[in-house]
């Protein structure tokens, strides 16, 4: 695409052919001369038109019949004309050289007018170029960028194999428990901190208080509790509930179903489940 624009450059670079010169006068003589055939066509016109005046019929003629008598003489003098050869008004060469040069200077400025425009749109055309060809730069970087993405992930998926993507999952999983596993005992630290089991001083203080107490040796701690339902919610989610027994001891269990921790079930005030938090 760089040729035609090196050929443009080259036309617009050419310098302008010379102007034509311009004759605005005519010898005295040529004027005379161009006069006198002026007036002898005029006369000849005169005289054929009152040839026309005197071969038009009475005015008492039909009125269709004119209009087909015009018509014909119309269609007449229209064929003589089409088969006549045009004839200059005057053969003095001086008088046509002044009449072919202004012609000529009218052909010239029609000719610098398309010129001007050809050029104001060859340069539009130029910016419209360049900013295609910019634009094409651009989308050949985004696709030679892509191009080597693809190449790059094709080779490292061909060097991972499966037994890499197998120990890969295994040590995620790995971490994942081991996370769990930390958390348990976080979890464990905290409620075995905060929420210990009723110990023999305890409920030695309630007696003294009158408040009749009975200390069951086989009670479970919260976060064995939590630990029972959450399992029971991940082994058999289709029956997560855990029936109550002696080793829960009430005020944790009322607890956490005043916290919305557990909910019982709808029929047996007896089995509770982990809430669902999801």
């Amino acid at each position: 695409m760089g040729q035609p624009l090196d050929t443009e450059s080259e036309v617009q670079d050419t310098p302008a052919p010379p102007a034509i010169p311009f004759y605005t006068e005519c010898s005295e003589a040529a004027q005379a001369e161009l006069f006198n055939e002026c007036e002898a066509q005029f006369a000849q016109l005169e005289m054929l038109q009152n040839e026309i005046i005197l071969a038009e019929p009475d005015s008492d003629e039909n009125p269709q019949e004119q209009s087909v008598n015009r018509l014909t003489a119309v269609a007449a003098e229209l064929k003589q004309w089409q088969t006549r050869r045009p004839e200059l008004l005057s053969t003095n060469p001086e008088v046509l050289l002044v009449v072919g040069a202004e012609e000529l200077q009218k052909l010239n400025s029609q000719l610098e007018l398309v010129l001007s425009c050809a050029q104001a749109k060859r340069d539009t055309l130029r910016e419209t170029l360049k900013s295609e060809q910019k634009w094409l730069e651009e989308k050949k970087e985004v696709l030679r960028a892509g191009t080597e993405h693809v190449v790059k992930q094709r080779l490292e998926n061909e060097r991972l194999s499966e037994h890499s993507v197998l120990q890969d999952t295994k040590k995620k999983i790995q971490k994942m428990k081991d996370y769990q596993n930390r958390l348990m005992e976080t979890l464990a630290d905290v409620l075995a901190e905060h929420f210990p089991l009723p110990t023999q001083e305890t409920n030695a203080d309630k007696k003294k208080k009158n408040i009749p107490q009975e200390l069951n040796e086989n009670l479970i701690s919260l976060n064995e509790v939590l630990e029972l339902l959450m399992n029971k919610t991940l082994e058999t989610p289709h029956d997560p509930y855990v029936s109550i027994d002696e080793t829960f001891w009430p005020p944790y269990t009322e607890m956490l179903l005043r916290h919305g921790i557990a909910q019982r079930h709808p029929e047996d005030c007896f089995k509770i489940r982990l809430e669902t938090f999801y």
